[in-house]
């Protein structure tokens, strides 16, 4: 265990930290602004994160119904006939939205859609239900294109703590994990660990399916964890995040199992510089291709271009792949409030990569890391 991450290396609490309240005031006029800037008299919102940021509310079954008039409908079934009322109350919308339990949200919302021209329905709707609404309302249904999405970019001093505590129980669950990446220890039992030591610091659970990919497995981006034994020599990444009150965290690690071999050395040391490039150039007022570029650039002058297989970043947040998109050819414009990953990482086919990933919020004046687990790749092996 290396004891340069002070706070890596401290006893995270077994019990949850007591968070600010979510509170929604003002989302639901922001969002009518943005409809009426595209020209949409009223959406229908039903993806769950959306329908949570909105109301906080948190069911399984939720479809929102946005009127330009004012008015706004939660539509959810019996299940949750008190749980949505009491959520919206402690969210501080109950005031502005009415709660209708039925079965069919369009249905039941048709009759207040009547002077509706123009219906707004999330990208991500599913082709039969854009005829259910299509078929019940007398309006021209329209693509909404990221409204809520880009709403939910800058994150507010509530979701920032939860998102922080997050990515202080992956930094923790990584300090208690790191002692078994050791020869014999297999990918899955590593997962198992880390998967473990998150839920016991009073998370929910992971963020996603965490990644532990040893040798040439870990030139997979997304490998999912095997029964292959650690090997000395190997390259080994590991991508964990934990989720918190809904907020999730992103962070990953590479290291390599005693002394690298001269091609694992060029791969951590160009990676490494490429991750520090990319974080320096998070600030407001930049766009997101110019992190991108900034990771780009290291990799490519290394002559490792081609391996350098993804973008180099994304928003985290109620998801874990949100805006913004750090990618080339992003127009995403940085501001404080973004919570975003900076992640660059080389693969070689059959031989090994690395990647290594920070979760940073823009501030006022650049950015602060929610991610602390050192970035000191050797592991030492018993001689």
């Amino acid at each position: 265990m290396r004891s340069s991450a002070g706070s890596a290396d401290s006893p995270v609490p077994a019990t949850a930290p007591s968070f600010p309240p979510l509170r929604v005031d003002g989302r639901l006029g922001r969002l009518r602004h943005r409809l009426a800037e595209e020209d949409v008299d009223a959406a229908v919102i039903s993806q769950p994160a959306n329908v949570r940021w909105l109301t906080g509310f948190t069911g399984s079954n939720g479809t929102v119904v946005v009127l330009g008039s004012g008015e706004t409908l939660l539509v959810t079934d019996s299940r949750y006939a008190e749980q949505a009322p009491a959520q919206l109350a402690e969210a501080g919308c109950l005031d502005e939205v009415e709660v209708v339990v039925a079965r069919r949200a369009a249905h039941t919302a048709a009759e207040r859609l009547g002077a509706v021209t123009r219906l707004g329905l999330e990208d991500s709707v599913a082709w039969a239900e854009q005829i259910r609404w299509s078929e019940a309302v007398d309006a021209s249904t329209v693509p909404l294109t990221e409204a809520v999405e880009g709403l939910r970019a800058v994150k507010d001093p509530a979701e920032l703590t939860r998102m922080q505590a997050a990515a202080r129980i992956a930094d923790g669950a990584l300090a208690a994990a790191e002692p078994m990446l050791r020869p014999g220890v297999t990918e899955a039992e590593i997962q198992q660990t880390l998967d473990d030591a998150i839920r016991a610091s009073g998370a929910s659970g992971p963020a996603y399916e965490t990644i532990v990919a040893s040798g040439p497995n870990s030139a997979l981006p997304h490998a999912r964890p095997t029964d292959r034994k650690l090997q000395a020599g190997d390259l080994v990444v590991v991508d964990v995040g934990a989720e918190v009150d809904g907020y999730r965290s992103d962070m990953t690690r590479s290291f390599v199992l005693g002394d690298p071999d001269e091609q694992a050395a060029a791969v951590l040391e160009v990676v490494g510089r490429s991750q520090s490039a990319g974080v320096e150039a998070v600030r407001p007022g930049v766009e997101a291709s110019e992190i991108d570029g900034a990771c780009r650039s290291v990799i490519d002058e290394a002559g490792m271009g081609e391996a350098f297989v993804h973008g180099s970043g994304h928003g985290v947040g109620l998801d874990i792949h949100e805006l913004p998109r750090v990618v080339s050819g992003s127009t995403a414009v940085l501001e404080p409030g973004n919570v975003l990953t900076v992640e660059p990482g080389v693969y070689f086919p059959g031989v090994g990569g690395a990647r290594v990933e920070d979760l940073l919020v823009v501030t006022d004046h650049g950015c602060r890391q929610l991610t602390l687990y050192p970035k000191a790749p050797v592991v030492p092996l018993a001689r």
